[in-house]
């Protein structure tokens, strides 16, 4: 028993991990892959295990961008304060004022009348053509933001804009934030960068509004299996991450597009079949 528990939560850790930054909505995978495979657990534990775990996911992100995220270097025994760093930081934070209040005042809202698989198959669609398009219209067009240093604080909290939208399940976080910065003129790369860079404050404060909310009263087994999952999920991050990176250097997003729309006919198909 227990260690099929564990390797539920090593194969969710995998789901978080690579669902979470690559643009295909990391709730639409997860209520598929829920309904298959369900922690042996309590319930409050499994809801705040499915927020929590994300954790491990944004440690991968400052291990991989640890050059671009951390504000002070050390030279001759002095503490030196990186200018550049401290601006791109205040920029993240004017982006995540529309997600935070959004989150805050609509996200108890969105999870009761819009958790459900109909929305969720819905919005994957809808994005999945998005992303086709969009990267049909940006072929006719150079970005006008190739750096994120050339990303203004305006820029910024247009994109944060965008990422409040995913409050709708389905969406995906780092799918509407990507598509929104290239709506807006900036490329891949630093449309992609700028979406994992947002992602640390945000998921960093859900996950801890969700073990408040959860008591932080855990018992050894909980410890374990949370621990497992994030630790999954921080490797898998890595691989992902840097996948990604790679890729659009080359390509497009249109193969993630084309991924959410069937995804999304699959979503309706089965929870049609099995009537949920």
């Amino acid at each position: 028993m227990g260690f099929v528990e564990i390797l539920k939560a090593i194969f969710l850790g995998i789901v978080e991990g690579v669902t979470e930054w690559l643009p295909i909505s990391s709730t639409g995978h997860m209520i598929l892959v829920d309904d298959f495979i369900k922690l042996n657990m309590s319930d409050p534990f499994i809801e705040m295990f499915l927020y929590v775990v994300q954790l491990g996911a944004i440690l991968a992100v400052v291990y991989i961008y640890w050059h671009k995220l951390v504000p002070f270097s050390f030279k001759d025994k002095k503490i030196m304060i990186r200018k550049n760093t401290v601006i791109l930081w205040s920029k993240i934070a004017v982006a995540c004022i529309p997600g935070i209040l959004a989150y805050l005042l609509l996200d108890s809202l969105f999870d009761t009348y819009f958790m459900n698989s109909i929305v969720v198959a819905a919005m994957l669609i809808l994005y999945g053509i998005l992303f086709i398009v969009i990267e049909n219209y940006n072929k006719k067009r150079k970005p006008e933001i190739v750096k994120l240093s050339e990303l203004s604080y305006k820029r910024a909290l247009q994109i944060g804009a965008f990422q409040a939208l995913s409050i709708v399940p389905g969406t995906s976080r780092s799918g509407v934030t990507i598509l929104g910065g290239m709506i807006l003129g900036t490329s891949r790369t630093v449309a992609a960068e700028f979406t994992f860079f947002m992602a640390v404050p945000v998921m960093f404060g859900i996950s801890l509004l969700k073990l408040i909310k959860f008591g932080f009263a855990f018992t050894l087994w909980e410890v374990v299996i949370l621990l497992v999952g994030m630790i999954s999920a921080f490797i898998t991050s890595i691989l992902a991450i840097k996948f990604l990176m790679t890729y659009i250097k080359k390509h497009d997003f249109k193969i993630f597009g084309w991924y959410r729309i069937v995804l999304g006919v699959i979503v309706l198909f089965y929870f049609f079949i099995t009537g949920n």
